[in-house]
């Protein structure tokens, strides 16, 4: 190792390079420390601020948050101490393919629907909150929404019933 035979000032006093280097190199540990902390915070933290589509079921209406991005699928509703009755999450997955959902810290009871691409419900499950139990579509799928627990089942909706909106139009 090469050590600088020269000093640097340091609040009047004279520290050797590697000294300096240390403490930035300290400094620089701590700041990614602090933005590890803020990160791991921020995901425990519900996501409110999601863009919204509205849906209908027939006469009802849903007004649900996209989660898109890979982020934003992963977190979906956890956190969440409560949702209106006329609120959900689509999620939306680049191409069709067998879906699969837990409820790790998720507080809400859900039903998760499972969606094809022209809004018929593939298939409904009951997922029960802060558990780890896997719930899966019964086929291929690009779509999930979740509503609170009992929202399909209280209108009359099942496998087979369609969602409309601007996701399912077809081209």
């Amino acid at each position: 190792m090469l050590l600088f035979p020269f000093f640097l000032p340091n609040h009047g006093g004279r520290l050797p390079v590697q000294a300096h280097a240390l403490m930035l190199v300290r400094a620089l540990i701590a700041l990614v420390l602090f933005a590890a902390a803020a990160a791991t915070l921020a995901q425990e933290a519900p996501q409110l601020h999601l863009p919204r589509v509205m849906l209908t079921a027939g006469m009802h209406r849903i007004d649900a948050q996209v989660a898109q991005a890979p982020e934003e699928r992963q977190i979906g509703l956890m956190y969440r101490q409560n949702m209106p009755n006329h609120e959900g999450m689509l999620f939306v997955f680049e191409q069709p393919a067998t879906q699969c959902f837990w409820m790790k810290n998720t507080l809400l009871p859900l039903t998760a629907a499972f969606v094809a691409d022209d809004g018929s419900i593939v298939n409904l499950v009951d997922m029960q909150p802060q558990t780890l139990q896997s719930h899966c579509s019964a086929k291929p799928v690009r779509y999930v929404l979740e509503m609170n627990q009992g929202w399909f089942k209280k209108r009359g909706l099942k496998a087979g019933s369609r969602l409309a909106g601007v996701p399912f139009r077809q081209p």
